[in-house]
């Protein structure tokens, strides 16, 4: 296991930037910093990092969705190293639910997000990927590809009343489960 590095927090310069693009896929640089970004996001009970999250300015996301104490009903997938993303939303249509995030802890949000997109990047190998996400992993995604912009999930809420701490959150969630 690669020495884990902090995950960036609320207010660190890294999480503002616009992240840069990733020019040679297969240098050791690149194929180091994905390697960090998989260990680092295995200690943790997240379902997906960006690259500005280890303090990387770089566009690298990983989405490694996968049921946790955080996201019980997460799908399970294998993690998805996906390098110079972009996306586009398929209809129009959005909905808010509820997020968190390793950079923001102890808080979670209703945030809009776009329930199916359409995706491409360049995985690890090099090889250009498109797919279709919806629902759960397609807001993932957008998560993710936010911190790319220098955005963070607070920035699209829409109602400061929709910002709860996350102790509160699990009050809210466990009473509509049961």
């Amino acid at each position: 296991m690669a020495n884990i590095p902090e995950i960036a927090q609320l207010g660190a310069a890294v999480l503002r930037l616009r992240a840069q693009v990733i020019t040679d896929i297969q240098c050791a640089e690149t194929q180091r910093i994905i390697e960090t970004m998989l260990d680092t996001l295995a200690t943790t009970q997240g379902v997906g990092i960006a690259a500005p999250q280890i303090s990387v300015s770089k566009r690298i996301i990983i989405i490694a969705s996968r049921p946790t104490p955080r996201y019980p009903s997460a799908p399970l997938m294998e993690p998805a190293v996906m390098i110079n993303p972009a996306f586009e939303a398929l209809p129009d249509t959005m909905e808010k639910d509820w997020e968190g995030c390793l950079s923001v802890p102890g808080i979670r949000a209703l945030v809009p997000r776009y329930k199916e997109i359409r995706i491409n990047y360049t995985n690890q190998q090099g090889i250009v990927v498109e797919a279709g996400l919806e629902g759960f992993v397609a807001r993932i995604f957008q998560h993710e590809f936010d911190h790319l912009e220098g955005k963070v999930y607070l920035d699209r809420v829409e109602d400061n009343r929709d910002i709860f701490a996350e102790s509160e959150y699990f009050k809210i969630s466990s009473s509509s489960m049961g």
